[in-house]
């Protein structure tokens, strides 16, 4: 059997912590932050855990993650 690919653009955007899980970056932080208030910038700064029922689907496309 051929060896998975892995998914590039999904390797670029997500990370597996040490106990498994799948972490990524949080959207809405790019540009147009102006009307964004300070806290609302703060919190978006950080990265967070993929919900349990996308977990599965993103592991699809890491196989090797």
């Amino acid at each position: 059997m051929a060896k998975m690919k892995t998914h590039r653009g999904a390797a670029k955007r997500f990370k597996k912590t040490g106990t498994g899980k799948i972490s990524r970056k949080q959207a809405f932080h790019r540009h147009k932050a102006l009307h964004k208030s300070a806290k609302r910038k703060r919190q978006l700064r950080g990265s967070v855990l993929v919900s349990d029922s996308e977990q599965r689907r993103i592991s699809r496309l890491l196989p090797y993650l």
